[in-house]
């Protein structure tokens, strides 16, 4: 049987597509399964609003959220403050585009989430995404002329492609062209993988 494959979209500015980065990984403990990481920005004010037009509703979500996600962090040793605007994750999305081009995925995913969440990177920052990218191993000597061309039709065409999938959050895994929610859902793919996939080797999938 070969090896499967499962699509995950992530946002750097979502807590929970942080959180289940970990969980995530430890799939390939079990199964022998290889992760396609895409990026998928959120568009917080169509469903949260804007900062200035929240409603008291909204309000109680947003602090629920964050309330919620800082409770899961802590049971992990992870650190999550909220952040202090809605920030446009589009130039990090390119840097994760651009750090699997370069093979430095992983450090750079590791760097970016931990470093956001601690309120100690700028993902709307150009020198601030190269600066993770080059502590990630990356080579970085034409990355602001593929934020400026290739990465933008990049992303538009993986944004593209989430849509057509039916992709609406973060973390979304896709396996098989069926959708998994929410880290909540990993059970789920779990059952799925159980029924399908090869255990990994040394596993007990």
């Amino acid at each position: 049987m070969p090896t499967r494959e499962i699509t995950v979209y992530i946002d750097y500015k979502s807590p929970y597509a942080y959180l289940a980065i970990g969980p995530t990984l430890g799939l390939q403990n079990e199964y022998d399964v290889r992760f396609e990481w895409l990026p998928y920005v959120l568009e917080i004010p169509l469903y949260l609003g804007s900062v200035e037009e929240r409603n008291e509703h909204q309000w109680r979500r947003v602090r629920y959220s964050y309330m919620d996600a800082r409770r899961l962090a802590n049971r992990r040793g992870l650190i999550v403050r909220g952040p202090k605007k809605i920030f446009d994750s589009s130039l990090a999305s390119m840097g994760l585009l651009f750090a699997k081009r370069q093979n430095v995925f992983a450090a750079y995913n590791a760097l970016t989430f931990e470093r956001f969440w601690r309120r100690e990177l700028d993902i709307e920052d150009r020198a601030a995404v190269q600066g993770v990218l080059d502590e990630a191993g990356a080579n970085t000597s034409d990355l602001f002329t593929y934020f400026d061309r290739e990465g933008r039709r990049e992303l538009d065409g993986v944004m593209d492609d989430a849509h057509r999938l039916g992709v609406f959050g973060v973390p979304t895994f896709v396996l098989d062209g069926e959708l998994f929610w929410g880290a909540d859902s990993l059970p789920l793919l779990r059952e799925r993988l159980h029924a399908t996939a090869q255990p990994a080797a040394g596993g007990k999938g």
